[in-house]
């Protein structure tokens, strides 16, 4: 492959999780995730520092394990999925944080029509032949966001002190790339 050639790869749905945490009445964390999500990745060679990322998620697969909490995530008071129906991030700028395969990716995220710079940590776990031949590179996610800058602000004081839900958010995700063609 010339080192100029662009390959594509697509997200493996099925072997990638898309994931959140937040504290909650600040002393433990809720987890969830999202299961309706995609993405597609372009690279010049193998080269992923060259990486052009689109992503995108339905806000309204997000899942904690509690109606009632996913019903609320989905309500105005946080993502209001019935006006806004994909939550998104653009990946700019891919950069070698060392010499193991670890990196910091800057870009977009938009959330509610808002658009943040976000840079996110990503260790590359390796490329490997799944047994039909498919190439696959994997890598794990993760980040900070503060979910008031993107018009997330629901609250509620809590009787000694402090709020019900924290306002940063950590982004856990664990993604498989497909390569294509």
């Amino acid at each position: 492959m010339s080192t100029t050639e662009k390959t594509k790869w697509a997200l493996d749905p099925s072997h990638s999780e898309i994931a959140f945490k937040v504290k909650h009445l600040m002393i433990t964390n809720v987890k969830g995730v999202f299961k309706d999500f995609s993405a597609s990745v372009t690279t010049t060679g193998g080269d992923f520092t060259t990486s052009e990322i689109e992503f995108s998620l339905n806000p309204a697969s997000v899942d904690t394990g509690a109606v009632d909490r996913d019903n609320h995530l989905r309500s105005a008071d946080f993502f209001d999925v019935e006006k806004y129906g994909r939550l998104s991030f653009s990946g700019k700028k891919a950069e070698k944080a060392d010499n193991d395969g670890n990196y910091i990716l800057h870009g977009d995220l938009t959330i509610k029509d808002v658009t943040k710079p976000v840079k996110l940590n990503v260790e590359f776990a390796g490329v490997a032949k799944d047994p039909w031949g498919n190439e696959k590179a994997g890598y794990t996610i993760t980040g900070k966001i503060h979910r008031k800058d993107f018009g997330l602000n629901w609250n509620a004081a809590l009787e000694a002190g402090g709020v019900l839900v924290s306002e940063d958010v950590t982004i856990s995700c664990d993604v498989q790339l497909v390569k294509q063609g």
